[in-house]
């Protein structure tokens, strides 16, 4: 996971100690990269709140993800319990179970009507869980699986919980948020909503040793930063299911910069919640709503401040999308190709580890996913927006680390020139894997598709 619809260069201007004086442009990835739904045109007039820093496997029962879930309420009442007072605890809403107990499409569906004409669920999120319950039906039943009536009734089940759950009681993220894993485990919800998505036939991971090198760095203490492409809202759980099989613990370690987007949409966020996130706010939207760039401006200071603070920490794995957004087709042939990097983004983010103190490596990392969840055509600047879910291969690749001293060294005018250049040899690298990428998946040549550069395999079926 990683998480709305995408958002653009994301700006903010601090210096302070804790970057050690470096005056920083910060141009995020603010990528909304995580909630795998169909929505129609969500709006914040109807309650989404602003954040405070303003799948189920198909061979678990979904009962025993609806006893977690249970468990969880049964612990916060008695939280609520012991630091309430009678009268407080009476004033306390009562979150409703209608989609845990349901057992079969019909009433799945007959409780989002429910909650809507109790007046629990505004129209437009209610038609947005419907239509994504039929979209996800859909992309399940295109994969074969003869289980998909029980995959897509058990991760819908959750899905509709967990996102109804927000609905009555809105999350807060924090800056700097880390991924909730218990009492309910929002990580492998993620993984396991997104799973059946993913066609494992047709799918390739290129260079699957450096992703080893990456864990004995981390090991060592040392600091990496994957400079990345951003295709879709599912890319951190295509990340983590690609590597579950072999570097579970990079998946799961990662953090990623991510858009406030991805943190309002209550249909998104039970995703955002279980990643470890930096949360910033996008320079395209931080004039949305006049009375809240103050505060807009102030949380993304805090937010570059945690992020100075973990790099320092090391033993930190950190994804960026340089481009500001998703990657989308061009508008001439249609084709994809990695969006282009932003050179004062890449700068800030290098010149941020290298300041940590602790030793750090940036990685060029490509991604291809689009296919499952594509975005759509043009940024839009309402929350939620319609999508199209289907079940198809993805890959994902990463290149031998490259250093800004050599780049520099080669310039004439360093000054001048090595940011540039910096740039462009990341984006060339990941832009050489993502055609690796594609011939293996689009072009049918699967394992022959590999080069030199970029070895490909599946090593889930090692």
């Amino acid at each position: 996971m990683f998480i709305p619809s995408a958002t653009p260069s994301s700006t903010f201007s601090i210096s302070t100690a804790t970057a050690h004086r470096v005056s920083l442009s910060f141009s995020s990835s603010c990528s909304s990269y995580l909630a795998a739904s169909s929505l129609c045109s969500l709006s914040v007039r109807f309650g989404v709140r602003m954040p405070v820093f303003p799948c189920l496997s198909p061979s678990l029962n979904v009962r025993a993800m609806a006893e977690i879930v249970r468990d969880k309420e049964s612990t916060d009442k008695n939280v609520a319990h012991e630091a309430s007072s009678p009268e407080e605890s009476r004033n306390e809403p009562s979150l409703s179970r209608t989609f845990l107990h349901a057992s079969s499409e019909e009433e799945l569906l007959a409780g989002i009507r429910k909650e809507r004409e109790a007046g629990k669920l505004p129209p437009d999120i209610a038609l947005g869980m419907e239509v994504l319950y039929h979209n996800y039906k859909t992309a399940v039943f295109e994969s074969g699986n003869p289980r998909a009536d029980e995959v897509v009734l058990s991760n819908m089940t959750v899905a509709l919980d967990r996102m109804f759950s927000d609905v009555e009681e809105p999350f807060d993220f924090s800056p700097y948020h880390k991924a909730l894993r218990e009492p309910f485990d929002y990580y492998l919800f993620g993984q396991n909503y997104i799973r059946p998505l993913v066609d494992f036939r047709n799918s390739y991971v290129g260079n699957i040793s450096l992703f080893y090198e990456m864990e004995e760095k981390l090991q060592q203490g040392h600091n990496i930063v994957l400079m990345s492409n951003h295709q879709t809202e599912a890319d951190p759980a295509v990340i983590a299911l690609l590597l579950e099989a072999t570097n579970p613990s990079i998946a799961e370690r990662m953090t990623y910069v991510a858009g406030d987007r991805v943190l309002i949409d209550p249909l998104c966020k039970p995703f955002s919640m279980g990643r470890n996130l930096i949360c910033v706010y996008s320079k395209k939207h931080m004039n949305d709503v006049p009375e809240f760039v103050e505060m807009k401006r102030k949380a993304n200071t805090r937010s570059l401040k945690e992020m100075a603070l973990l790099l320092r920490g090391g033993s930190q794995i950190i994804w960026i999308a340089p481009s500001g957004g998703r990657d989308r087709p061009y508008p001439q042939t249609q084709e994809w190709y990695p969006a282009p990097f932003d050179a004062s983004s890449v700068d800030n983010m290098r010149r941020l580890a290298e300041h940590s103190g602790t030793p750090g490596h940036i990685y060029p990392l490509a991604i291809l996913c689009h296919d499952i969840m594509p975005p759509p055509p043009h940024v839009e600047k309402e929350i939620g927006e319609e999508r199209v879910i289907s079940f198809h291969g993805v890959g994902v690749s990463v290149a031998p680390g490259i250093n800004f001293s050599e780049i520099s060294a080669a310039c004439e005018n360093p000054e001048e020139q090595a940011k540039e250049a910096y740039t462009h040899a990341l984006h060339n690298s990941v832009t050489e894997q993502y055609n690796v990428l594609k011939s293996a998946i689009h072009g049918k040549q699967g394992l022959q598709a590999s080069i030199p550069d970029v070895s490909l395999s599946q090593p889930w079926n090692s």
